[in-house]
């Protein structure tokens, strides 16, 4: 078997999406090794549960290897990446698991590399921002597994007939929200900034104000000028003009923003690929554009990744590499891609995507991916940050709310955490 090259190299991937496959134990002498994998389910029922792509794609590996099995395990995002931490933590961690942030395991050495795993072909082929984000300390560990970017969604029907077309900058965006809530739309903008998601929401509107969560070395910076200003414009033009429906933003989570909108109660929203076929489901007719920045076209729009980490404790690490070389080819980045309307992690899988007709429908996000942020996700910090995100940024577009005040407060538990007191 062609070997990796040693080197600096690793990628873990995690994101808005994860699986986890579980495989265990290595057969001494006998000469037959498993490998547990721990899978994050992206699917929305029994139908379509992660569990089934894994199953084919398992079943077609150990028929060409029958001296490694792999035992997969899948969870909910809610509880995934909680069970790796308990596995690791009882000194039983798997060989590979798709999470959300790999950054505190390869932090510990507990993770392979890249370059310890992949064949060269596999590793070179992952898209460039992917990588960017991948890396700890400048060696990649984590992989991503599965990507998204966002688009403003709008109804059609319901801007059609209030006589608008698609906002081009923030103050189009107001302007149609407001012709929205004046022929009776129940949300003209959907703004959720609840529990579940609100760290990609905030991300959004913070690349569009020019701002984000860190400089260009990855320091914390949520309380920049740029940002304060974000939310300000935020609570003063969309919430206190009650422009973002009945559910107060630190209440609506995204899932419930995405069935409103699904529902044809939305008039616009951030959404990513799956919010297609949610609304498709029910007869919305819905256009897509690129998100609005404040003076234009945002420069920059957000990545999301889920990544596969691969750890060192079993060993395996040819058996490892050899699989993941395989989970990453062309033909199965596709499969899972088009199954859940994800975008391709891998350059080969992209041009292909790009070019099928297929695949039309994902071209606006596609177009996005390459040049996109990701979340901060090779700080250690990132999961202690994101949680206190998700918790408070709400409070900054309430009615009484501080923008300054509630970023301020971001930003001091953020340093904070990154300096690891």
């Amino acid at each position: 078997m062609q070997r990796r090259r040693t080197g600096m190299i690793a990628v873990t991937s995690a994101l808005g999406l994860t699986a986890v496959l579980g495989g265990c134990g290595l057969g001494g002498d006998s000469g037959e090794v498993t490998l547990r994998l721990v899978a994050a389910d992206y699917g929305d029922s029994a139908s379509n549960s992660s569990r089934k792509y894994w199953d084919g794609l398992v079943k077609a590996y150990e028929a060409k290897h029958p001296d490694v099995k792999v035992e997969v395990s899948v969870y909910s995002w809610n509880d995934v990446d909680r069970k790796v931490k308990e596995m690791v933590a009882a000194g039983k961690a798997p060989d590979m698991a798709q999470i959300g942030a790999y950054a505190d395991y390869a932090d510990a050495g507990r993770l392979y590399s890249t370059a310890d795993l992949l064949s060269i072909p596999v590793e070179a082929d992952f898209l460039e921002p992917l990588l960017d984000a991948g890396q700890v300390n400048h060696i990649q560990y984590g992989m991503p597994f599965a990507a998204s970017t966002r688009v403003l969604f709008y109804n059609k029907t319901l801007f059609t007939e209030a006589g608008l077309t698609p906002p081009k900058d923030w103050s189009e965006l107001a302007a149609d929200a407001e012709a929205l809530k004046e022929k009776g739309v129940k949300y003209p903008f959907a703004l959720p900034l609840g529990s579940e998601e609100a760290q990609a929401e905030t991300m959004q509107w913070l690349l569009g104000g020019g701002g984000g969560y860190t400089d260009d070395i990855g320091t914390y910076t949520l309380d920049s000028t740029q940002n304060i200003s974000t939310f300000t414009w935020l609570r003063d033009n969309l919430v206190a003009k009650g422009l973002t429906g009945p559910v107060a933003p630190a209440e609506l989570n995204r899932a419930d923003a995405f069935a409103a909108f699904a529902n044809g109660d939305v008039g616009m929203l951030n959404g990513h690929p799956t919010l297609m076929r949610q609304a498709a489901k029910k007869g919305v007719k819905f256009g897509t554009v690129a998100m609005p920045g404040r003076n234009g076209k945002a420069k920059t729009t957000m990545g999301v990744a889920d990544w596969m980490a691969a750890f060192k404790q079993n060993g395996h690490r040819e058996q490892i590499g050899d699989f993941l070389d395989f989970v990453y080819s062309e033909k199965n980045v596709l499969a899972f891609s088009r199954e859940y309307d994800l975008l391709p992690v891998t350059n080969s899988a992209s041009e292909a995507m790009q070019e099928s007709r297929q695949d039309k429908a994902l071209r606006p996000f596609l177009e996005e991916l390459p040049l996109s942020t990701l979340y901060p996700v090779g700080n250690t910090s990132w999961s202690t940050v994101s949680a206190d995100i998700k918790k408070r940024i709400g409070q900054a577009v309430a009615a009484n709310g501080s923008p300054g005040a509630v970023l301020g407060q971001l930003q001091a538990s953020a340093s904070l955490a990154e300096s690891g007191k």
